[in-house]
């Protein structure tokens, strides 16, 4: 009867192919996932470099008009400010992000970053 054991074991073979698909599809939409949290982490810094630089260059004006600079820069960028912290001629502005992970919701990204003066002894 070797004949009708081959016949019960017939399309295992393409149901395997199926599950295997199934579970390479979803590993690939994962590393999608997690590859999209890291371009806006990546942004999300950047975009806080770029507002620590803009506000130290406004700090002449105030720490106002700084923070404000930081501001326009975060959201040009796609970002918002969440703090920014003037202390003498030092900035440190903090950044935040929404990045759309489809059915795992919205979630938040973040980034810092502290401009000022160089220090020549340091």
């Amino acid at each position: 009867m070797p004949g009708g054991l081959l016949r019960a074991e017939k399309g295992g073979a393409t149901a395997f192919a199926c599950v295997a698909l199934a579970g390479l599809i979803c590993l690939t939409l994962l590393v999608g996932q997690v590859g999209a949290v890291v371009v806006a982490r990546h942004r999300a810094q950047a975009a806080a470099d770029l507002g620590a630089l803009a506000a130290a260059g406004a700090l002449a004006e105030g720490a106002e008009v700084g923070c404000a600079q930081a501001g326009e820069v975060a959201r040009r960028m796609g970002a918002r400010v969440s703090r920014c912290v003037a202390e003498q001629w030092d900035v440190v502005v903090t950044v935040e992000a929404n990045v759309a992970l489809g059915v795992f919701g919205v979630r938040t990204v973040g980034g810092a970053a502290r401009a000022g003066p160089v220090d020549p002894d340091g």
